[in-house]
């Protein structure tokens, strides 16, 4: 007997709802718009999830706010939220404040609680920050002065945080040490060292891609910048802060020395270096760093010659007292009266720097030592009968220099340069991009992000307006996170956008790392990787 089942009718498919309807482009582009607390716990409902959580993670970001809120656990707190209120993988910190009262290392324990105690992150103090507002969202140029009132300060505080991830580059801060034991000299060629081993274990170059350096208030950072010119290649962009107060974290333990702790050594200043990951994943598209420089002195008067170079050592620090005569003539001047000459030239009192153009011997470790040309600048403290007395030392007998006065016309036409530069730039990644897209599937190179490094004596006050430092970018990239800093010195190195028209031809010919009266620009661009077929 054979028996037959009666089949059951067949139920009909029930329409997908909710995020199972959305195609992935739609979904990653609602998910991308959560805050970094959401997200990370939308990356554990599945693997679909997880899977699109990650595609956000690594793509490109940088993330920047600033807030002026008096009280500094509120600011922090509304940096941090803000930087966080979108999706982010914390490769590296940067928090810069500003104001009276600042506790840098507080600070430094919340931001690696927030962002992870891995990560690098560099906390200082700076003579101004630009950037947006976390509350308002307002683009702000603050400097330090306008927080004191009547000579006296009113307790006001700005911090402004910005965090990064730069898919395919390693990230790691490195310390120049200096031991604690009276007198110790900074271990200058090890910091060199470290910076180059680093490069060179991570990626295929002992050269990395980026630094971006804080020195501090008590050190002369032109050696310092005179060896990293030696050793690094031509590639390699330096950017930063020649003095201020900082504290660090590195991602390796061993590195870090602590506040008030009894480590034998002092950091006299700190590196965050990006080198190329030779290990990054496939797909992995290319970062590239560009950086211009707007110079803001001008030369005044003949050239000099230094006759005698004595350096002093003070309460208020090292200087080099000079006696001088003009190129080509014997006559001694007096200091005073060179600088009298300048002063009834400009028709104004003004800070004088004097630009040294150095030719040394440099050499890091047991490597052969190699000729370098360079110029250095150092602040005219003053004169009399017979010395011109200028800050810092180095200064050799025979050295020959010209005279630097602040220029506001200089600066301004120079300004203009980098945003002309920077237009040009943008056309041009535009024609390679639809080239290289049409021929290899290469999407369009775009720039993420930047920062700025001007002088502290820039400004409102130099220029008669605001935003003038920040307008090549804000001009040509809007839209585009920018955070910077008034710095109490500006270091900049490889410059691969030059304002050519506004610089004498011995400058040119010479290398100069810290500068005076100027503003640093650094560009972050992305070209994603070619698409597979």
């Amino acid at each position: 007997m054979i028996s037959t089942m009666e089949e059951k009718p067949k139920e009909a498919k029930t329409p997908m709802t909710g995020f199972a309807s959305i195609n992935e482009d739609l979904f990653q582009n609602i998910l991308k718009r959560i805050p970094a607390l959401s997200f990370a716990s939308a990356a554990c409902v599945s693997k679909s999830w997880n899977r699109n959580c990650n595609q956000i993670l690594y793509k490109p970001k940088l993330a920047s706010s600033f807030s002026l809120n008096p009280v500094q656990k509120v600011a922090l707190e509304e940096v941090v939220n803000k930087v966080l209120s979108e999706p982010i993988r914390p490769q590296f910190a940067i928090a810069n404040v500003i104001g009276s009262g600042v506790h840098l290392s507080g600070m430094l324990d919340f931001l690696a609680a927030k962002l992870g105690s891995k990560t690098p992150i560099i906390v200082s103090c700076a003579g101004g920050i630009m950037g947006r507002d976390a509350v308002t969202d307002e683009y702000k140029e603050v400097m330090i002065e306008d927080f004191w009132v009547d000579g006296a300060s009113n307790s006001s505080f700005g911090i402004m945080l910005s965090v990064g991830f730069l898919p395919g580059l390693k990230v790691d801060a490195i310390p120049l040490l200096r031991p604690r034991k009276a007198r110790g000299v900074a271990m200058v060629d090890k910091f060199v060292m470290d910076i180059r081993n680093y490069a060179a274990l991570v990626s295929d170059s002992t050269s990395p891609s980026l630094i971006i350096m804080f020195g501090s208030e008590k050190t002369d950072q032109k050696p310092v910048m005179e060896k990293l010119d030696h050793a690094m290649s031509r590639e390699t962009i330096v950017v930063g802060d020649e003095r201020a107060q900082f504290l660090y974290r590195s991602g390796i333990e061993s590195r870090n020395v602590y506040y008030g702790s009894v480590d034998h050594y002092f950091s006299d200043a700190v590196a965050l270096v990006f080198a190329r990951d030779q290990n990054r994943p496939s797909g992995t598209g290319e970062i590239h760093f560009h950086s211009a420089l707007s110079s803001g002195v001008s030369a005044i008067g003949p050239r000099f010659k230094a006759v005698s170079a004595n350096e002093i050592e003070s309460e208020t620090g090292l200087s080099t007292w000079l006696t001088v005569r003009r190129e080509a003539e014997q006559e001694i001047l007096g200091g005073q009266r060179i600088i009298d000459d300048i002063n009834n030239e400009l028709g104004n009192q003004t800070k004088l720097f004097i630009g040294v153009s150095e030719q040394r011997k440099c050499f890091v470790g047991p490597e052969k030592p190699r000729q370098m040309r360079s110029l250095a600048f150092h602040e005219v403290m003053g004169g009399d009968e017979e010395h011109l007395f200028v800050d810092g030392v180095g200064i050799k007998t025979g050295d020959y220099f010209h005279l630097y006065h602040p220029d506001p016309s200089a600066a301004l036409s120079s300004c203009s340069n980098i945003s002309k530069n920077f237009r040009n730039l943008k056309l041009d990644w535009s024609f390679r991009s639809c080239q290289l897209h049409a021929a290899r599937g290469v999407g369009e190179k775009e720039v993420i992000g930047g920062f700025v490094f001007a002088c502290w004596g820039r400004g409102e006050s130099f220029f008669g307006h605001n935003n003038v430092d920040s307008s090549p970018f804000l001009d040509n990239f809007p839209g585009v996170l920018m955070a910077g800093i008034f710095t109490y010195g500006e270091i900049g190195r490889g410059f691969s956008i030059l304002n050519t028209d506004e610089s004498g031809q011995e400058v040119k010919t010479l290398c100069f790392c810290v500068h005076v009266y100027s503003t640093v620009y650094l560009l972050v661009s992305y070209t994603p990787a070619p698409i597979e077929h």
